[in-house]
């Protein structure tokens, strides 16, 4: 089994790396949004239903210490995605196989 963490880390409305990211990814992969991509991880953008969807088929991450560094209210984020830490985002990167950046 080939479980890929896929982190993607600019926002949608700067490129196209989230959607090419959710439509290459697999089922046994994981996506984590840091950086200027947690802004993909609120709800009521144009890009809430392609994540809302991907975290049907997938695990979705979001690091919270970025998007509360943008203040972003972690209440408003999507149902199916997961916020986490720097501690968790470290486990993912050991429980994957590998580790994919979209840049």
């Amino acid at each position: 089994m080939n479980n890929m963490l896929h982190t993607i880390n600019k926002s949608p409305f700067e490129n196209n790396t989230l959607s090419s990211c959710f439509s290459l990814i697999t089922k046994d992969s994981s996506v984590i949004l840091i950086e200027d991509a947690v802004v993909a991880s609120m709800q009521n953008t144009k890009f809430s239903d392609l994540v809302s969807k991907a975290s049907k088929d997938n695990k979705v991450y979001v690091l919270e210490p970025d998007l509360l560094a943008r203040g972003l209210d972690k209440s408003k984020i999507i149902d199916g995605v997961t916020p986490v830490g720097y501690d968790d985002f470290v486990d993912l990167t050991v429980e994957h196989d590998s580790v994919q950046s979209w840049l």
